[in-house]
């Protein structure tokens, strides 16, 4: 009695089957690892097994037996980057776990239904369309999220003895500028204004005229802080006399950022 094994098949589906596994095994381990590094793991992982196959020495089950250890660390050390011998052969027992337990998912299916079992090429390419698919729209997802917060900045304010670190938003659309010099202004939220309520003086009080979509004219209180620090990617921008109006609309408490920083602050 023997089988007979089309290789092409076999490095497909061992390498679907490692996508979904890694993917698995990422979040049991709460490992993170780039698109690139779990493709070139599931690679790596399928090219092994098909060598271990191709032997020509022993029993094929002995040789799938012992050969599953050292290929899940070689995925492991691949896709997650553990180089600890003792780590990498735990990571690669968690791996076997979920491994095994997704072999009783698959065998249960293909036994419970027998479509699966006569069709499973198909079945395997609909499971890769479809974790390519995950893969695609959650790199489309992080795109967006960077570069939303590709725009924020860590903004350092001198309070007293102390310094008062907030989120910012450097927002190319706010042009408001104090109607007599014309000095660019931030806006703080109302919240994030709280821990400044001593050190607005009353000499300082600038009142801003703004329009806005929804409100013709409105006034913003506003007062001038001797000093804010930027902290951009490569460098400080230590401004001084930065003129602040506290926003009560516009910024919500559950932004990521406490203030919205003008443009032209970033140009010192």
């Amino acid at each position: 009695m023997y089988y007979k094994l089309y290789i092409d098949s076999v490095f497909f589906v061992q390498f679907v089957m490692n996508l979904y596994l890694l993917s698995i095994t990422g979040n049991v381990l709460k490992c993170t690892a780039t698109h690139r590094r779990i493709l070139s793991g599931a690679l790596l992982g399928a090219g092994m097994m098909c060598l271990v196959i191709l032997l020509p020495a022993g029993n094929l089950r002995i040789r799938l037996v012992i050969g599953v250890i050292p290929v899940s660390m070689c995925m492991i050390r691949a896709a997650f980057a553990i180089r600890r011998p003792g780590l990498l052969f735990k990571s690669s027992i968690a791996m076997g776990v979920c491994g095994f337990l997704m072999g009783g998912v698959v065998l249960w299916i293909s036994r419970r239904f027998a479509w699966f079992a006569e069709r499973q090429y198909d079945i395997w390419m609909i499971a890769f369309s479809g974790y390519a698919g995950y893969r695609f729209f959650r790199f489309l997802i992080q795109k967006l999220h960077r570069e939303r917060t590709d725009d924020l900045r860590e903004v350092r304010i001198p309070a007293g003895g102390e310094m008062i670190r907030l989120k910012a938003f450097v927002d190319t659309g706010n042009h408001l500028c104090e109607p007599v010099n014309g000095a660019p202004v931030c806006l703080m939220s109302e919240s994030a204004a709280g821990a400044f309520r001593d050190f607005f003086l009353p000499e300082k009080y600038h009142a801003i005229p703004y329009r806005s979509v929804g409100r013709k004219s409105g006034i913003l209180d506003a007062y001038e802080l001797p000093e804010l620090i930027i902290e951009d990617t490569y460098r400080e921008i230590c401004c001084k006399r930065v003129i602040v109006a506290i926003c009560n609309t516009g910024i919500s408490p559950e932004s990521l950022y406490q203030m919205i920083l003008h443009p032209q602050l970033m140009e010192n």
